[in-house]
């Protein structure tokens, strides 16, 4: 199959988009399915990187036997610091992908009939189309799995709406309420009022609730991610009060230690380091002292058990 003019997996009007892509707040009007590549760098493909067990995730997210996580190549948004660069960073080839919806399936089954309940689509606002398809699939053959979407943020709320009724849990991270800081990190000034905007959304359809099961995996609900960046408590203890503001201190919150520099960042002035532990007990502590009562939190030294490596069938081997 031809992945850039696999057209029959998608609904019209996300065939629509693609024709003159206006899915993520980039709008780069580009038709994917004429390999056209816009700032994500992918075509209309299903551009997956891997298909793989994760159970680096939390523990509600990823349970005891781990998520079926499809993890997407390419990104609206260029992190510095991306721990993923391996694949964030990479362009699409025109019929690249080399594999059909029915190939994806059979991987995504085989890992759900080892135990695994939960499938999770990692770094995806840019390819909902490829998402939708894969949900409808499953479904199709009878696979009704908790279906994660794990996004960075950077998603119009009109695009989080059409996934109304097909996402179960909505994982968003919500990096920064500063606009100089989100141009230089991530290159997207207006990232605080888009992704608090679509966030908004996900908090629409969810509530505040976290639901789980018997064994306490989450079935449905929001989980909101935010990364302490080095240099940048005071940053964090900002996003903590607009989530608190604008939401609600009751939504369940997972403040992340894991910070390691890459590569890419050795040379920069604030980002080359590792996260401080008086940096991190001080945004825990703002936490606490503004009530939220629901989440977790990591270990300062965690930093080194959340480093893939793409080369391998499973990068967290």
């Amino acid at each position: 199959m031809n992945a850039v003019k696999q057209t029959d997996i998608f609904e019209r009007n996300d065939r629509l988009i693609l024709e003159n892509c206006t899915l993520c707040p980039r709008e780069c009007r580009v038709n994917r399915f004429e390999g056209e590549l816009g700032y994500c760098g992918t075509d209309s493909g299903f551009n997956i990187a891997t298909v793989c067990v994760h159970k680096g995730e939390e523990p509600v997210i990823g349970g005891k036997n781990g998520i079926c996580n499809i993890f997407f190549t390419g990104c609206n948004l260029s992190c510095l610091y991306c721990q993923n660069h391996e694949i964030s960073r990479c362009k699409s080839k025109p019929g690249n992908d080399g594999i059909n919806l029915e190939v994806i399936l059979d991987r995504i089954m085989k890992i759900l009939s080892e135990g695994v309940q939960a499938v999770g689509f990692v770094s995806p606002s840019h390819v909902v189309p490829v998402i939708k398809a894969i949900i409808k699939g499953l479904n199709s053959r009878g696979c009704k799995p908790v279906t994660v979407y794990n996004t960075n943020g950077y998603d119009k709320p009109e695009t989080i709406r059409s996934l109304a009724g097909m996402i179960d849990v909505y994982l968003p991270d919500y990096k920064y309420v500063t606009n100089q800081i989100a141009l230089e990190y991530s290159d997207a000034g207006d990232y605080p009022e888009t992704a608090l905007k679509a966030i908004k959304e996900m908090y629409y359809q969810k509530g505040s609730t976290l639901i789980t099961d018997e064994n306490e995996n989450a079935v449905n609900g929001l989980l909101i991610r935010h990364l302490v960046l080095p240099g940048h408590a005071e940053e964090s203890k900002n996003v903590l009060v607009s989530i608190a503001e604008e939401l609600s201190p009751g939504v369940h919150l997972s403040l992340m230690s894991q910070y390691h520099p890459t590569e890419h960042v050795r040379h920069h002035g604030v980002l080359n380091r590792r996260l401080y532990k008086k940096e991190y007990d001080s945004v825990i502590e703002k936490m606490e002292a503004l009530g939220f009562r629901n989440g977790w939190v990591q270990d300062i030294g965690s930093n080194l058990n959340y480093m893939p490596d793409f080369s391998k069938k499973n990068p967290f081997e």
